[in-house]
């Protein structure tokens, strides 16, 4: 305690002790003012004051100095401050704008507010072309609370979090902070170097804040929150938005400044509501403060989220410019509540002409050496918006948690307590950790039920095993060795397997894996039918559509990312394979129909087998390129950035080789392209094309086949709906000679049925899409459907209806599909 009391002092000490001009400000009720502007007069040096109105700016001339004081909705002022020392402590009292609005008059009949927007419009590109190049300095602080977090959920433990939650379950649970130096280049180059990073309980303190992803422009068309959201000055914005004129006042520098209501003329679009603060003459933005839903941003978790942005004007170059941006959200679930706040600061711009060729690359942001490893002074001297006490409080709790829950004796105690073992763990599972070293070994179980199902092959069959893992988070490493235990109890046969994978790096990802053993496989290796609905199937309608064949097997895997955005992979394996027979014909709800052979050749014969009993070698390699895939560099990882504005290519060569008979060996190659697209606001595309073509394989083994990823089930709980078909029977259309497999799909996202009245209090999105099939000797195989995703109530939207016809050779069938998207 007094080691806590004392640390907790020292800290404050720091703040009073190297803050260089400070204060607090509040308004004339004494109520203090957060996120304020304040900067020094016609430069890009400023800061902000934090939630209680407390400010600190990094600022060492002497002598006579011209502050400005902005706040959207209160006077700006400007005060001389004649500094002869540091710290310089100078607070503040806003007074309320003198909003003024005389009788709105129409002008040609039009709303003298539409009249602003339409101008502002006009004026985008005037007033981003002189910034749409710049260098600055970026401060970044996040901070994440909980409250009411039970101790556990669904069955899984869920502790205090790191020591975060309080006897009231309630606490903050993340809370970071980074300072950068950035570079940007509209649209969306960027450039930044990460030069300190503070993490509330993690001394290694690579935080994940970064100026990726903090570009709210409004200036442009669409504003970018995981889904695009209507910018109140895009393009079209008149389609989406009424626009009032509230008021209007002067600046400091006598600009004219309009306050305009924004609101939307349809609650369930992608749109913004609140205030936009447009500069009469020039037509750029003052000010945004603006609140977004999470129902129109489809994250049902998300209540309500608010933006404020602060722009400042500089009298040597005429250019409105963004500095203090902040983002508060509330959010909930399960009566789990979550707030939280982001804070970011712009200073020390530098616009450029242009950068060098070389500036922007794929690499988009780096640590500087020794980044996480910055001093209270340093942090006191750099840090853009004061610390609140609840901060000051979390830094030196979680840090002192951290000190404690790091020791050998510590997380010794805690296992000793955890590891203790009952004989009743036989049966239900056991798992001993050792903390310190970052291993722990498990043993499931006989009775594991989230294992157990049902097949004609097997009946009844369920898993046990052992697991051993070890981690090393510093170096990327990872470590697992498991064993699955396998029993059918209709079959009576216990099968064994082993698998052996390690990470070296979380760099370029290069990871081993050993396995081998006794198993059941699909015939599809893509597994279209899940154990749980094949055994929902088989016990309630006979319908047992997973066929099953036997392997002894051994396999050896290597991949790696060889260079940014190309990942090989390469394998090795043997399999002795052996065709199996339907075991029981067990149901739980009795019909007079029989149950299918485990023949996908001959369902209907029981005697009849697809294959005969035979091995065969198989190596295989394959690449995956994504390009202009970028990424950020971390200490402890590298982390891929996607790039939708091109496609993901991937190519395969598999030779089969040293079969017991020389019939089965054969060459295949395949490809593929996957493109998903974001089209503004009218919904995502999402593409794939597959292709393929074996050589001399017209005798090889039917598991060898290439087989399609079928459904007869009605449902789909997979979620992969753009890589499997809905009426496909799963073996109808395989083939051991080429192929080309197609599957388009648009989600509206709402762009249609958002403007359907009363349809749209329904929220669902509407979705098309087309899938399919050539192959040779057949006719096409299409499939066409329509159907909505995020139905649901309140916060639980994740269920999709589908409505699919099929053709081959003529109308096959139609179906309405039931599904789970997340």
């Amino acid at each position: 305690m007094f080691k806590n009391l004392f640390s907790f002092t020292l800290l404050l000490l720091s703040i009073s002790s190297f803050a260089q001009i400070k204060g607090k400000i509040t308004d004339t009720d004494g109520n203090p003012l957060p996120y304020v502007n304040i900067f020094i007069e016609n430069t890009y040096i400023g800061t902000s004051s934090n939630e209680y109105g407390n400010y600190e700016l990094n600022y060492t001339v002497k002598g006579k100095t011209s502050l400005i004081f902005q706040y959207l909705g209160y006077k700006t002022q400007k005060h001389v401050l004649e500094i002869t020392s540091f710290p310089y402590q100078f607070d503040v009292t806003l007074e309320d704008e003198n909003f003024q609005l005389n009788e709105v008059v129409l002008t040609e009949g039009e709303n003298p507010a539409n009249i602003i927007i339409r101008k502002a419009i006009a004026n985008k590109t005037k007033n981003t072309e002189r910034t749409d190049k710049f260098e600055a300095d970026f401060y970044s602080r996040g901070i994440f609370r909980a409250k009411d977090i039970p101790e556990k959920f669904m069955g899984v433990d869920i502790g205090d979090l790191e020591g975060s939650l309080d006897s009231t379950r309630s606490g903050v649970i993340y809370l970071s902070e980074t300072v950068s130096k950035i570079k940007f280049e509209r649209p969306n180059n960027l450039k930044e170097e990460i030069i300190a990073s503070k993490v509330a309980g993690d001394d290694n303190g690579f935080s994940f804040n970064t100026a990726l992803n903090t570009d709210y422009d409004f200036y442009r068309n669409y504003v970018d929150f995981g889904i695009n959201l209507i910018s109140p000055l895009a393009d079209n914005a008149f389609n989406y938005y009424k626009y009032t004129l509230e008021s209007t006042f002067y600046d400091d520098k006598q600009h004219l400044i309009n306050k305009i209501k924004v609101t939307p003329k349809r609650d369930k679009e992608p749109v913004f509501e609140g205030y936009l603060y447009i500069v009469e003459d020039s037509w750029a933005i003052y000010g945004v403060d603006v609140d977004l839903k999470g129902y129109r941003m489809q994250q049902p978790i998300l209540e309500t989220m608010k933006l404020i942005q602060n722009y400042s004007y500089n009298e040597n170059n005429q250019l409105w410019v963004k500095n203090v941006q902040s983002l508060d959200f509330i959010a909930g679930i399960f009566g789990m509540n979550f707030t939280g706040k982001f804070t970011y600061v712009f200073s020390n711009y530098d616009f450029k002409d242009s950068f060098e060729k070389k500036t922007f690359g794929k690499e988009i942001v780096t640590f500087a050496e020794n980044s996480n490893k910055k001093d209270t002074n340093y942090w006191q001297n750099n840090r853009q918006v004061p610390l609140t006490d609840e901060e000051v409080t979390s830094y030196i709790k979680k840090d002192s948690i951290q000190t404690v829950r790091k020791s050998q004796t510590y997380l010794d105690s805690v296992d000793a307590k955890k590891n203790k073992f009952h004989f009743l763990y036989i049966l239900t599972g056991y798992t001993y950790n050792n903390s310190f070293k970052k291993w722990s070994f498990s043993y499931h179980g006989l009775t594991d039920f989230s294992s157990l199902s049902y097949n004609t092959v097997q009946g009844w069959n369920l898993d046990s095993g052992f697991t051993f893992r070890k981690r090393n988070e510093e170096k990327g490493k990872y470590t697992s060795i498991s064993s699955i235990f396998n029993y059918g109890f209709a079959e009576d046969r216990l099968r064994v397997t082993g698998n052996f994978y390690h990470r070296f790096n979380n760099i370029n990802k290069a990871n081993i894996s050993v396995s081998g053993g006794s198993a059941l496989s699909q015939f599809n290796q893509s597994e279209p039918i899940t154990e749980f609905i094949n055994s929902i199937s088989s016990l309630f309608f006979k319908d047992n559509y997973m066929k099953l064949y036997n392997k002894e097997f051994a396999r050896i895997n290597y991949g790696q990312e060889i260079v940014n955005g190309i990942y090989l992979n390469g394998s090795l394996e043997y399999e002795n394979r052996r065709p199996l027979f339907n075991n029981t014909d067990y149901v739980l709800i009795k019909n007079k129909d029989d149950y299918f052979s485990n023949n996908p050749l001959d369902p209907f014969n029981e005697t009849s087998v697809p294959f005969v009993k035979h091995h065969i070698y198989k190596g295989t390699i394959a690449t995956r390129i994504r390009f202009g895939q970028k990424y950020i560099s971390r200490p402890d990882g590298k982390l891929n950035i996607q790039n939708d504005d091109y496609p993901v290519l991937s190519f395969g060569y598999t030779k089969a080789f040293g079969a017991t008979n020389s019939n089965y060996e054969y060459d295949f190659i395949a490809g593929r392209l996957d493109y998903d697209k974001t089209l503004g606001n009218k919904g995502d595309f999402a593409l794939r094309f597959k292709a393929g073509k074996f050589f001399n394989a017209y005798n090889i083994s039917f598991i060898d086949y290439k087989h399609f990823n079928g459904n007869q089930t009605h449902v789909n709980f997979r979620g992969d709906y753009i890589n499997a078909f809905n009426l496909l029977p799963y073996y109808s259309n395989s083939t051991n000679d080429s192929y080309l497999e197609t599957h388009i799909e648009h989600n509206f996202k709402g762009y249609i049925m958002n403007k359907i009245p009363l349809l749209n209090k329904l929220q669902w999105n509407l979705i098309g899409s087309f899938h399919q099939i050539n192959v040779p000797h057949f006719k096409p195989y299409q499939e066409f459907t329509v159907g909505f995703d995020n139905i649901g109530f309140g916060k639980f939207r994740f269920l999709r209806i589908d409505y699919v016809r099929a053709y081959q050779n003529g109308y096959l069938g139609d179906v309405v599909m039931f599904g789970i998207q997340f």
